[in-house]
């Protein structure tokens, strides 16, 4: 079965908003093993949808709407599509029934408009909506079907998975599953040379995607259940463990902060942070993860040099000897963090975000990026030039981040980690 998905609205087509449900209905339509052909976006505009309706239909086997359901005239998914369908629509007493109710429940009276909403197909299907007043619609001709779905998310997500996939299950051959390994570290580039013979096989396929600090590897199989794609799925992701390890970090919505939680949950470990030139956002990251209280107590942001000195006790002989952007303050942050947490772990960076500030020795995008674990300070140099502000500093949080979670589960470190004995620290970095 092959399909298209349409959203609805002047606002998508002027970017006011974000099209996720477009994302989300590709998504359901792959793991059912229906194939995407064309995604579209088109305004509230009766002869251009009409025109779109009409092509697509007579190409693919399914077409899924989003939005344009709503009360009001520029509202005209429903009946544009039902034209294009051969079905006509009729008022259900039920719906509107089901409208007013919603209203009153707020203590608000239904405004004559929402009859519209009470319009459903004569020869298709209402798909009622629990979290919402507009009901969706299936329409079916001569083998070829439309789904119409509300616009806001939280009412399509849950009328799709109670409504619509058991309308649209009997109706495929097979299905699909996906397995997305998170991969941190190597480059798209990298993986191509590394485990490119991994991505011509037919099925299972395998794809890369980049991301701005990381890359993701998209498995997908076809097979006749579920249990039999997903097993298929296993076994291609254990073709890039055997090759890429531990650089994969987790699987699907796994992220990096969370792989680094568990990571110190694991071994009942705790984190504090220094920070300047990422001004919280490695901290932040951490606390977006649940549980991260269990890890997490001490986040410092010492974007003075002043700071530095008095939250961290950085020497101000240090800070004026280097630079504030130095391995050497770098070493004295994380071990100042980890003395005034008493954590197991601290990380600590400080460098140059831009766009300016930077000179021939220190330019913009230099990073240094410490940690003090046991009776070692770990030091690395980054080079992010050539980045903006946003993604200098995001990458510096991703290799953070990493730098947490390798620590403490034991893994290795960069090749261009370098080591002080903590002990040794102000007679080694000054």
């Amino acid at each position: 079965m092959e399909a298209e998905i349409i959203a609805v609205g002047t606002e998508l087509l002027l970017g006011d908003i974000l099209n996720t449900n477009a994302q989300f209905l590709a998504r359901q339509l792959a793991d059912l093993g229906i194939t995407v052909l064309h995604q579209h976006v088109v305004g509230d505009n009766a002869a251009r949808l009409e025109e779109l309706v009409r092509t697509a239909k007579a190409r693919s086997d399914l077409l899924v709407f989003s939005g344009g359901l709503g009360p009001t005239a520029d509202d005209l998914t429903k009946e544009t599509v039902a034209r294009c369908y051969h079905d006509t629509l009729h008022f259900d007493q039920e719906e509107m029934d089901k409208i007013t109710s919603f209203f009153a429940k707020s203590g608000r009276t239904t405004p004559d408009n929402n009859e519209k909403q009470a319009m459903v197909p004569t020869r298709g299907k209402k798909l009622p909506n629990r979290n919402g007043t507009a009901p969706g619609v299936w329409f079916e001709d001569e083998g070829r079907y439309a789904v119409l779905l509300p616009g806001p998310s939280h009412e399509l997500i849950p009328l799709w998975n109670e409504q619509v996939l058991p309308l649209l299950q009997p109706l495929c051959s097979g299905v699909l599953h996906s397995l997305t390994l998170k991969v941190t570290g190597p480059g798209e580039s990298h993986l191509e040379e590394t485990v490119g013979h991994l991505f011509r096989s037919a099925n299972p396929t395998a794809a890369i995607y980049a991301k701005t600090c990381e890359c993701h590897i998209r498995i997908t199989a076809k097979a006749a259940t579920p249990a039999e794609a997903a097993a298929m799925c296993r076994a291609k992701a254990q073709e890039f463990y055997d090759i890429l390890g531990d650089c994969i970090y987790g699987e699907d919505d796994a992220t990096l902060e969370s792989a680094a939680v568990a990571a110190l949950q694991k071994h009942h470990l705790t984190l504090a942070t220094a920070e300047s030139c990422t001004g919280g956002l490695v901290s932040r990251r951490i606390t977006d993860v649940p549980g991260a209280s269990e890890v997490f107590g001490f986040g410092f942001v010492t974007y003075a040099n002043e700071a530095k000195e008095k939250l961290l006790g950085v020497p101000g002989e240090v800070l004026a000897a280097h630079g504030a952007v130095s391995p050497q303050t770098a070493a004295w942050m994380a071990q100042g963090a980890r003395r005034a947490s008493g954590a197991d772990i601290s990380l600590a960076l400080t460098g140059l975000a831009g766009p300016g500030g930077g000179t021939p020795d220190k330019p913009v995008g230099l990073v240094y990026l410490a940690a003090a674990y046991q009776d070692t300070i770990y030091i690395r140099k980054l080079g992010l030039g050539g980045r903006s502000r946003e993604v200098v500093r995001l990458r510096s949080s991703q290799n953070a981040l990493d730098l947490a979670r390798r620590l403490a589960l034991g893994l290795p470190l960069p090749d261009d980690t370098q080591t002080v004995p903590a002990a040794r620290l102000a007679e080694e970095m000054r």
